[in-house]
């Protein structure tokens, strides 16, 4: 990695130029919570989370939905396409939990909803990602009605496959945060960042996490390399140094 720019460092990932159109995205092992303040060194979740990510990329990208996913170099690097990412955190809520309890506490924890539901929050860690409304994105111009209306349709689409795909290895998706670009030199909206255990939240039949909901709750570092290990296993995605019982 030493021979490439680095261009952004996040707190779990850094992004390097490949190219004036690739990008190559590097999972850190380091595991944050409570916008990055609780934040621990997690040796081997890197690994973990680009080969759990390129898992959910690649089956995607076989339902037919873009994403910016190019290659995985089968360690902890996605070779990815170069975008202008739109700075809205996209979130879908299947059950009710978390932060829809804490705004709107009519709802039971993990009450199936009637329907899916869509939230948008302005990407920023000094505003702690607040939540925003679909007119707020218009007035602001960050994106318009049309773009706003491919990006519910994409995402629908999204938990609509991830959903059945978990299913059939008894997993529950209980929420997913997802984000977009548009093409550099065109408008197509493109998911991007990664689908992992930072990302969503999915439960196994007996109601255990296998996301980060582990160390936010006070779970150790062990605890939750444990949990995303046993996501992989019962994906059946091949991790280096991982051994599946």
């Amino acid at each position: 990695m030493m021979t490439y720019e680095l261009i952004y460092e996040g707190k779990t990932k850094r992004v390097y130029v490949k190219n004036q159109d690739t990008l190559l995205l590097e999972f850190k092992d380091v595991v944050t919570a409570l916008d990055g303040v609780k934040k621990l060194h997690a040796p081997g979740k890197g690994v973990l989370n680009a080969a759990i990510s390129a898992f959910f990329f690649r089956l995607l990208e076989a339902y037919g939905v873009k994403t910016h996913f190019i290659d995985y170099d089968g360690v902890n690097i996605h070779t990815v396409r170069r975008l202008k990412i739109i700075p809205i955190e996209v979130v879908v809520r299947n059950y009710a939990y978390g932060g829809l309890i804490k705004r709107l506490p009519l709802f039971k924890q993990l009450e199936k909803l009637s329907k899916p539901l869509i939230e948008f929050h302005y990407k920023s860690d000094e505003l702690h990602d607040p939540l925003i409304l679909p007119e707020d994105i218009l007035n602001s111009g960050l994106m318009n009605d049309e773009e706003l209306n491919e990006l519910r349709s994409i995402t629908y689409k999204v938990n609509d496959i991830l959903t059945y795909e978990l299913s059939k290895y008894g997993l529950r998706l209980i929420d997913l945060k997802v984000e977009f670009g548009r093409e550099l030199n065109g408008k197509s909206l493109i998911l991007a960042d990664e689908i992992s255990g930072d990302s969503i939240r999915v439960v196994d039949e007996g109601g255990n996490h296998l996301d980060k909901e582990v160390f936010r709750k006070g779970g150790s570092v062990e605890a939750l390399l444990s949990a995303y290990s046993s996501l992989a296993c019962r994906l059946g995605i091949n991790v280096e140094g991982l051994k599946c019982t």
